[in-house]
């Protein structure tokens, strides 16, 4: 299978997504639309992984307006696609939904909260790395999947192939100190209350590897 993803920033990148690519067999090529411009076309993609960024799916670029219409795409051939943060609202905005400036900005470490059992066997409460101050309504037809304390619509799931999270599940140790020296400077105001410091000391949960391969076998499955 041919996994496309699409990396928005240098220091957000698949993390432990190409864990999973590799666990299976997959192929993954990595696109930069917002660096090169490039995307592959719905019959190049298997699979579509849209990563996080610091941009809005608001924002008048051509490249994200070209984006959209490839998830639109791949929604009416049912091809499997997740979205993390920015590549949540992305398909959330294709699908209908409104994206806007939330009522928190969220940047650092908190729990989120199972809100189905659609998904078997997830944990209810999981520590997830926040990075972002815009939301996604929850899509029509589609699940609201989680919910933070700050946020109720932190996840959702849509027909057993698309998943659009938040929060970053994906990230590997080396992964968040990327994040944080490279975009400490976003952390200011965030209701989490955590410096640069805090954020990195938290070991990453061994748990989110394994949700986040459980949630790339459900989409394929």
């Amino acid at each position: 299978m041919r996994i496309n993803i699409l990396q928005h920033t240098p220091n957000e990148g698949p993390g432990s997504i190409i864990d999973w690519a590799d666990s299976c067999g997959h192929e993954v090529y990595t696109y930069h639309p917002y660096r090169f411009g490039y995307l592959p076309t719905a019959a190049q993609t298997d699979m579509l992984v849209i990563l996080g960024g610091p941009m809005s799916p608001n924002d008048d670029l051509p490249w994200i307006k070209q984006e959209r219409e490839l998830i639109k795409q791949l929604l009416a051939e049912d091809k499997p696609m997740f979205g993390a943060c920015f590549g949540a609202q992305q398909i959330a905005k294709v699908l209908g939904a409104a994206i806007t400036k939330s009522p928190v900005k969220e940047v650092g470490w908190a729990p989120v909260y199972l809100q189905t059992g659609t998904i078997p066997a997830l944990p209810k409460k999981l520590l997830a790395l926040h990075w972002h101050e815009e939301m996604f309504d929850i899509p029509a037809g589609a699940e609201l999947l989680f919910s933070s304390t700050g946020l109720k619509n932190q996840g959702f799931v849509l027909k057993h192939r698309v998943i659009g999270l938040q929060f970053h599940f994906e990230p590997k140790p080396n992964n968040v100190r990327e994040m944080v020296v490279n975009d400490f400077p976003y952390i200011e105001g965030s209701i989490l209350g955590q410096n640069a410091a805090q954020i990195l000391a938290q070991k990453v949960p061994e748990t989110n590897k394994q949700v986040m391969f459980q949630l790339l076998d459900y989409i394929n499955a």
